[in-house]
């Protein structure tokens, strides 16, 4: 049976937006926007030992006409897990990518099952989001999905100045209704009647920009844990990228050939587009001063791994980061779902959360000052000899680790020498008892000996001319 929102109930779900908003944006109000399609049916049950799993098809919106584009009407699928004991009124969102082509999940994913019964709590994982492979009216023959996409978006922005063509505003909002959904079936008979009025929002990548915004937008989301997404303050990222490197990382492609890096930024219409879309415009809501885990990648193939300096020290409210020492972009092979699970009980459970502050110095030197004492206090560090280049593909699992003594009470000090040739990256990694089932893990950013960056921004544009 399809299920659609009331606008009295749609009314009350977006109090947020009088809520800690200190300006409201394009994203806001379109999030808030009635859509007469958003509905939800259950598509069957996927039951295992110790929990009930459901498949819903969500329909979250209409995006664009079917003058514009091949499938304006947005369909995800929605699994549901639910432990057979849960009883908090707090879920976890998982936000996920896919295609439109996937057929409906006949059984639940392991990863979703294991964290409901770790944490004996609801865990919904939302897919294809964005809406993809998508075909626009002006280019037919061309399917386009992931950064492709956005970057095509964006420079349909820039020519027609209509803020709902950003692609990351129908995003956000599979997020919301995906919320919607949730606490409406599992508030049915089908689902068990459980309340469920807090979310905890984890996604990675692009899905992990999506969960900055989510939680931007809707009182409900409790914490964020975004993971690779070391992008915030966009256009500083984008200039350091090329200042260390020298070139635009392949992975960034798409941007480039739509002619997004480097040649608008710094432009009007380029801000203008980041004003809606960048996390970091948002950061002074007092919506995202909610905790945030955010847990990056130190070899990750999409962003350096300095760049939390570009935005760390700005966020509001309560923060941890990690860096995964020798990961790359999809965290293959670490254990970062173990350090998700870890700050997910602790928000669940109300524990508090170490205190610690690092400082950076120029020299090489980073000091780390602690009022909760760790089990475990470790230097992660790895050279380049021949450039300021520290991802995997480029210098393989080069990161090698040592422990740190503490100093004086509570003070812990490195210092990393300049290299002879190249280029060193090291950060400190802290691990604390969570009170649960794992360890926090935690770090302070990375810094990089010698600090300074090899190539002009100025040359960008000479080494990448326009090209439509």
């Amino acid at each position: 049976m399809w299920r659609r929102l009331s606008w009295a109930t749609c009314a009350a779900c977006f109090l947020w937006i009088a809520a800690g908003v200190a300006q409201e944006t394009a994203l806001d109000r379109y999030v808030a926007a009635k859509d007469p399609v958003y509905g939800w049916k259950l598509i069957h049950q996927a039951d295992g030992e110790g929990y009930r799993g459901f498949v819903l098809e969500l329909t979250s919106q209409t995006w664009r006409t079917e003058a514009e584009v091949d499938r304006p009407v947005w369909k995800h699928w929605l699994t549901i897990v639910k432990p057979e004991k849960a009883a908090s009124h707090t879920a976890m969102l998982f936000i996920g990518g896919g295609s439109n082509a996937d057929p409906a999940p006949t059984a639940v994913n392991p990863r979703t099952v294991s964290y409901a019964l770790d944490a004996n709590t609801v865990v919904a994982d939302l897919g294809m989001v964005p809406n993809q492979p998508l075909a626009f009216a002006d280019s037919t023959d061309k399917r386009r999905s992931e950064d492709d996409l956005i970057a095509y978006t964006r420079v349909k922005h820039f020519a027609t100045k209509d803020d709902t063509w950003l692609v990351r505003l129908a995003m956000v909002k599979s997020g919301v209704r995906a919320m919607d959904a949730v606490q409406e079936f599992l508030a049915s008979e089908a689902g068990g009647r459980l309340a469920i009025d807090r979310f905890v929002v984890s996604g990675g990548s692009k899905r992990g920009w999506t969960t900055w915004l989510v939680g931007a937008v809707d009182r409900r989301v409790t914490a964020i844990m975004p993971t690779v997404i070391d992008a915030l303050n966009s256009e500083a990222i984008t200039r350091h990228h090329f200042e260390a490197l020298g070139f635009f990382s392949s992975a960034l492609d798409d941007y480039v050939r739509h002619g997004l890096f480097p040649h608008k930024i710094g432009t009007p219409e380029y801000r203008a587009v980041l004003a809606i879309e960048d996390p970091y415009n948002y950061r002074h809501r007092e919506r995202l001063k909610i905790p945030k885990y955010l847990v990056n990648a130190s070899g990750d193939q999409y962003f350096l791994p300095d760049n939390s300096q570009f935005y760390f020290n700005d966020l509001e409210g309560e923060k941890y980061l990690r860096y995964v020492p020798n990961a790359r972009h999809n965290l293959a092979g670490s254990d970062a779902r173990e350090s998700l699970l870890a700050f997910y009980q602790a928000v669940l459970a109300n524990r508090a959360r170490p205190r610690f502050s690092w400082t950076k110095s120029k020299d090489g030197s980073l000091r780390v000052e602690v009022t909760d004492k760790p089990r475990a206090v470790t230097v992660w560090q790895a050279s380049n000899p021949k450039a300021r280049d520290f991802r995997v593909d480029t210098i393989g699992t080069a990161y090698t680790q040592s422990a740190l003594a503490e100093q004086s009470p509570g003070v812990y000090v490195t210092h990393v020498a300049k290299p002879e040739a190249g280029y060193t990256a090291f950060f400190v990694e802290l691990i604390y008892d969570s009170g649960g089932t794992y360890p926090f893990k935690f770090t302070t950013e990375v810094s990089v000996v010698p600090d300074v960056l090899p190539f002009k921004w100025e040359d960008a544009k000479a080494k990448y001319p326009v090209t439509r």
